[in-house]
């Protein structure tokens, strides 16, 4: 259906377009707003509509998409339908919202901001303009609740946890995949602090699943889970997993938890830290067969865990030249994305291309980059808060002078298109390109790359 169909008799809309233009317009006006009360008050006009729905409620720092397509694609291969909440989108808006993997159709996004602008404005009068991910929020309740009807949502969060929008709603089992440094100027300085803003999503007697690792953080979880009278399955303890080979686009592992043991479960995911992810999801679907019945075939569940891809994570999105795109954002994704590249990937030379936002600890994610890199070039996003490439730069040439490092070629090259074309020219067929930072990056190279392959075959 074209866009210029896409229209409904009542509402300020008549396109797909000028409703998501509507939302995305409040990214700069009304920026993050941590708090429920905007929240509370939609959900109340619109006469609850989360409470019709099973939630499977997904925090952390790093590996909540990735845990969100492995829980969907399982949840899914066993006869269940499924929607999906994540952020941000790779391409289109439409991404934030799924149903059995598939968009949110564009004549149904339509339909639910036409419901819901008019509640919008009436809530921004009372407590100020709710913002783009507070909106889109409750556009995926709504679109669950009353026109997809899906037997489980699976539920990413948005930033942090206590405040995030996204915390409206009780799930029937509660995810943290980790805790690293990452949005520290509004979830804290310390990780103690980032794991407490996190950890609230635990809800009252609702069971948590963790792969939290450093002892403070271990201890903020676990009494966070005592508090609300709430089981909590944790990595390394109430369940495991054990690496069995590991080669490009193919991970073994054997997983074993309280319940029982998987020996042999493969994945097509990249790097050591998605065996980590997929143990994760592993130990959620295992709690919602012990607590709430799911219907689990071990063959459609191994089938599914090897069948899921996550884009923008260790994609690797041309052949010729090998080009490698990874959402890594900050110190701990830039430590398992450089992990990935060492362990994983076999080439002669590294040629990476980054892109950052300003509020990211570039430093700490150039610490695990920098060392194993032959050129680095350093460009900018198409978005708002932008790191300057030449400020990139400045860091990166001042890191390679502390570590002894003067064979890296630093090339600054403020549009992200014409650094691409540099990368390209610069991968030979042994060498292995990446381009990482900010998913804003990501998306648009990944749409680039695909278009230009599109063209050349003609479609």
């Amino acid at each position: 259906m074209s866009e210029a169909q896409l229209s409904v008799n009542e509402g300020p809309f008549r396109t797909a377009r000028e409703a998501i233009d509507w939302v995305v317009r409040f990214i700069p006006l009304a920026g993050i707003k941590p708090g429920l009360e905007r929240m509370e008050r939609l959900m109340e006009l619109l006469d609850h509509p989360h409470r019709r729905l099973k939630f499977i409620h997904v925090a952390g720092t790093n590996g909540k998409g990735s845990v969100c397509a492995y829980l969907t694609e399982v949840i899914r291969a066993c006869g269940y339908d499924v929607g999906t909440f994540t952020s941000p989108y790779i391409e289109s808006y439409n991404e934030r919202i799924r149903l059995n993997g598939v968009n949110i159709p564009d004549e149904d996004l339509l339909k639910v901001i036409n419901k819901v602008k008019p509640l919008v404005d009436q809530v921004a009068e009372e407590f100020g303009q709710p913002s783009m991910f507070e909106i889109s929020t409750v556009v995926a309740i709504e679109y669950f609740a009353r026109t997809a009807y899906p037997d489980f949502v699976v539920w990413e969060t948005g930033l942090g946890g206590r405040l995030d929008s996204t915390n409206i709603v009780t799930p029937l089992v509660s995810v943290i995949t980790n805790i690293g440094h990452d949005h520290m100027e509004f979830l804290g300085d310390t990780l103690e602090k980032i794991a407490a803003e996190k950890a609230a999503i635990i809800k009252a007697g609702v069971p948590v699943v963790s792969a939290v690792e450093q002892p403070e953080v271990v201890r903020v979880v676990e009494e966070a889970a005592k508090a609300k009278n709430s089981t909590l399955y944790l990595l390394d303890r109430e369940f495991r997993y054990e690496t069995i080979s590991t080669k490009e686009n193919e991970q073994t592992f054997r997983f074993t938890d309280t319940f029982r043991d998987l020996p042999d479960v493969a994945i097509s995911m990249n790097g050591p830290h998605q065996l980590k992810n997929a143990a994760v999801a592993l130990m959620t679907l295992e709690v919602l067969r012990q607590y709430y019945a799911l219907i689990v075939e071990d063959e459609d569940l191994l089938r599914a865990m090897k069948a899921t891809q996550w884009p923008g994570r260790l994609e690797m999105v041309s052949q010729e030249p090998r080009i490698l795109i990874d959402g890594a954002h900050n110190p701990e994704g830039a430590e398992s994305l450089a992990a990935a590249l060492k362990g994983t990937y076999s080439y002669n030379r590294l040629h990476f291309m980054m892109g950052m936002l300003t509020n990211k600890n570039h430093t700490g994610y150039l610490r695990h980059i920098l060392p194993i890199v032959d050129t680095l070039i350093l460009t900018e996003p198409n978005w708002l808060k932008k790191t300057a490439a030449e400020d990139l730069a400045g860091l990166a040439k001042s890191l390679l002078a502390e570590c002894g490092r003067h064979d890296v070629e630093v090339i600054v090259e403020p549009d992200w298109k014409t650094g691409l074309e540099k990368l390209k020219r610069l991968t030979t067929q042994d060498d292995l390109a990446v381009v990482s930072g900010t998913l804003y990056l990501i998306g648009d190279v990944r749409s680039w790359i695909k278009h230009q392959s599109d063209s050349e075959k003609g479609w």
